[in-house]
């Protein structure tokens, strides 16, 4: 095949131009991400020749080295894993074949700090060698394919890439890194020594390098009377070291693993350069056996929301790589977390149909959300106990607090604020944990905007004769706030839980109570305090309701195709009119959002609820314009609640011909 020249997809060449202006914050991270694809490309081969035995070739031993040449000014990263074909060398590093990629462009903003945090998460870890090369040159050769079907591909990370066949007696890759002159460093035993041992001592396979000794300067004749010597150095000496510890870290005893190794081997698995929030290390026996180590991110992924990405843990049998992202193991609504499975019991040729029907998988499956949930109410009770130090005057108190403890103060809130919404979508998936789920969800409320309010929390302030946990949902704080239906309950200092979150309403058609007490939207249904309201009240509105009649008749037919019904309401104390639906029915909100999401949403109508004793409400009787008033009256409590008219323009024009 001649050589010929190709150009980078678009997202690649804006990733590139942002890599080579060391858009990554710590420069060394490219070692880590090349030696972490160099493992990736062993255990692919470990797994194809589960079945194909050829692949191995003559070389069963799978390894990565790592030379350099300090006269050349190269880096080199080898691996006898699966290697690529031509094609692949063409589609794998001139393309992203991930989803998302618009949206993860989009996301760019030009903040360094920011966009290096974005580029960690989406992985694009052959690229990042471009922090420290001008030029890259990739020689490989799949596992498989004859000796004069190797590939070369080369790029100095612009707009362009070069592809040539060659021959390759070697299966596996090969990446050349061609080092800028302010990339020396990495021209260095002891350096690479140092940033391997810190970034990817966690690696399973042995990294390799190539041994170097001390040897003095040679005599050479000189003028000078005492004679000379050529400066001595370290050479090679042709034998191979292996320089990482070459067992898996989840395989470790704990107390053999520092935190700073945990982090490190979070930081590999994920790409993300943030340490985690926490994590767990187990060894599960039983009848099911495995080893889990499963972390919990601080930051939301940027794709966390697509639905087109595969998420889940890495899944290992007996220390042999079998996938990535095996979504079994894990429910979706727990995608954020990270880590690593090793079963003892799975068949090593194990497939993701398989995995969806093996009795081994539902017993780690579960055994694994217990274990992130356990985690997640450990937070959970670290941030109770902050606020508890910080309402007491005991200092004593405070002073013996753990230190573990402590630094797990604020974590839950930190997690809730980025995986809150995830969460909540247990409720609808995960029936035989819902109520710990339950325990775990905060919300804002009327006494708190931030999302810290937890349903025992509210339990506990209720105040007596409340019988139900109230909230209401919106479509942002300042909407649920502000909304005219909770006038009453601030009115008797009644605590509403304010829930903003798109999933919510979906979410609580899973839950209905909380500890035996029920939960009501104060958007659905009649408002009935039950004994929180006095009988002067109740009497008061009952007669206002029945010398309200007449209008109410009026009132129903002028909105009769609008209104289900239309009431009079004790709900409202300073404005003329809300919306509710029926106890059983869809709140208006949750039919706007399937609307915008272009699905079917039931035909419904609202139920009027107007306040009898609001000046605008009284002007009705005997108006003329009492038509034009209903139609306002409707549009305005639709406006208040975050909807918008049927007919904008008709709205409008009703509104100044009454200001007129």
């Amino acid at each position: 095949m001649s050589k010929q020249t190709l150009s980078f997809q678009a997202e690649v060449a804006q990733l590139l131009h942002l890599v080579t202006h060391s858009l990554y914050s710590n420069q060394e991270i490219f070692l880590r991400e090349l030696i972490s694809n160099a493992s990736d490309a062993c255990d692919k081969l470990r797994f194809e020749g589960l079945n194909n035995s050829a692949l191995f070739e003559d070389a069963p031993n799978l390894e990565v080295r790592v030379a350099f040449d300090k006269a050349a000014k190269t880096l080199t990263i080898t691996d006898n894993g699966i290697g690529m074909s031509e094609q692949e060398a063409i589609d794998h590093l001139g393309t992203i074949a991930k989803s998302g990629t618009k949206d993860f462009m989009g996301k760019l903003s030009g903040d360094q700090k920011q966009d290096a945090q974005l580029i960690g998460q989406f992985g694009v870890g052959f690229y990042s060698g471009f922090i420290v090369a001008d030029k890259i040159t990739v020689e490989s050769r799949r596992a498989g394919l004859p000796a004069e079907e190797g590939v070369r591909w080369t790029s100095g990370g612009t707009g362009d890439f070069e592809v040539e066949a060659i021959n390759r007696p070697a299966r596996g890759t090969s990446i050349i890194l061609h080092l800028r002159d302010d990339a020396e460093e990495y021209l260095n035993a002891w350096k690479l020594k140092q940033v391997i041992a810190k970034y990817s001592d966690h690696i399973s396979l042995p990294i390799l390098m190539e041994k170097e000794e001390w040897k003095d300067g040679e005599l050479i004749n000189s003028d000078d009377e005492n004679g000379g010597r050529q400066p001595g150095g370290m050479v090679k000496t042709g034998e191979w070291e292996t320089i990482n510890k070459a067992s898996a870290l989840w395989s470790r005893p704990k107390k053999d693993v520092t935190e700073e190794q945990y982090a490190d081997f979070y930081k590999a698995i994920s790409h993300d350069q943030e340490a985690p929030l926490t994590w767990a290390h187990n060894r599960v026996e039983g009848n099911t056996e495995y080893t889990q180590l499963l972390y919990i991110p601080a930051k939301a992924p940027f794709d966390l929301w697509n639905r087109d990405k595969k998420a889940g843990v890495k899944l290992y049998v007996k220390r042999v790589f079998i996938m990535d992202d095996a979504e079994a193991l894990m429910p979706t609504y727990l995608r954020f977390v990270k880590g690593v499975i090793d079963s003892a019991d799975l068949p090593l040729n194990v497939s993701r149909e398989l995995l969806q029907e093996s009795r081994d998988v539902r017993a780690i499956r579960e055994g694994s959300t217990k274990r992130v949930l356990s985690m997640l109410e450990d937070l959970a009770k670290h941030d109770k106990h902050e606020a508890a130090a910080a309402a007491t005057a005991d200092d004593a108190v405070t002073d013996v607090v753990d230190a573990d403890d402590k630094a797990k103060e604020g974590k839950y809130s930190q997690f809730y604020a980025e995986f809150g919404a995830v969460l909540k979508e247990g409720l609808g998936e995960d029936f035989g944990n819902r109520e710990r789920l339950a325990k775990l969800l905060r919300f804002a409320s009327t006494t708190s905007d931030t999302a810290t309010v937890g349903f025992a929390d509210y339990k506990a302030r209720m105040k007596e004769g409340q019988e139900a946990i109230y909230y209401i949902t919106a479509d942002n704080l300042a909407a649920a706030k502000n909304s005219p239906q909770l006038e009453v309950f601030k009115k008797k200092g009644i605590e509403v839980l304010l829930m903003t979150d798109r999933v919510d309403e979906w979410a609580l058609n899973y839950l209905h109570e909380f500890d035996g007490t029920p939960l009501q939207s104060v958007a659905k249904g009649a408002v009935d305090l039950g004994t929180l309201q006095d009988e002067g009240e109740k009497k008061a509105a009952e007669e206002a309701a029945e010398a309200f009649k007449p209008v109410l008749a009026k009132l129903k037919e002028a909105l009769k195709d609008k209104a289900e019904d239309v009431r009079v309401t004790t709900r409202l104390v300073d404005s003329p009119a809300c919306l509710v639906v029926q106890d059983d029915g869809m709140s208006t909100q949750l039919a706007r959002m399937l609307k915008q999401a272009g699905q079917q949403a039931p035909e419904t109508k609202p139920v009027l609820e107007v306040n009898a004793e609001h000046a605008l409400v009284k002007k009705l009787d005997g108006s003329v314009h009492f038509h034009d008033l209903a139609h306002i009256l409707f549009d305005q409590a639709l406006l208040a609640e975050g909807g918008l008219p049927e007919d904008p323009a008709a709205y409008v024009k009703r509104v100044n011909a009454l200001l007129v």
